[in-house]
């Protein structure tokens, strides 16, 4: 049985299993810490019986009021517990803390060669909101698809109609 925890400082040394994969953005500990500190209701593990980290997701809340979201800084599972929908779960997670905020919509980027991860969130009834250029660094440099998902503040669900032309990193809000 799988269960969803808060992510605690000891988890920093338990959880390269889950981080060891190329497509798994891996950050500095202060960067972990800061997250740790401003946004702990959005920093979850998911744990196996045994102790194991099966997965985990890292979050915040953020924008204007006209644009208040949850955001998706990182989502993994270790590669022996994907397709079991850990994910799944992690996300449904990080969406119910979005609507106690009363957040008008969850997004992420997404690397746009990433394709099991777009399929993933486009199951969990997410949509490509728009194309960001150049969003990671690399070489070369590669897009992002800035993905969303509208909450139920939104009823018209304005904050998931698609830009019709990418965007710079810039230019994002």
């Amino acid at each position: 049985m799988t269960t969803l925890r808060p992510f605690n400082c000891d988890d920093l040394f338990k959880f390269n299993n889950v981080n060891l994969d190329s497509l798994t953005e891996t950050y500095a500990i202060p960067f972990y810490m800061q997250y740790l500190a401003h946004w702990p209701e959005y920093f979850q593990v998911a744990e196996s019986p045994t102790g194991e980290i099966m997965g985990y997701i890292m979050g915040k809340s953020e924008g204007q009021p006209d644009s208040w979201h949850g955001h998706v800084t990182a989502l993994t599972v270790a590669p022996e517990y994907r397709r079991l929908g850990v994910a799944g779960v992690l996300m449904n997670w990080l969406e119910e803390i979005s609507e106690k905020k009363d957040a008008w919509f969850v997004d992420l980027y997404v690397r746009v060669s990433n394709t099991v991860a777009i399929s993933m969130y486009k199951s969990l009834g997410y949509t490509v909101y728009r194309t960001v250029l150049e969003y990671y660094s690399g070489d070369p440099d590669e897009d992002a698809y800035d993905m969303r998902k509208a909450l139920s503040r939104d009823v018209e669900k304005k904050s998931i109609i698609p830009l019709e032309h990418p965007v710079r990193l810039d230019d994002c809000d």
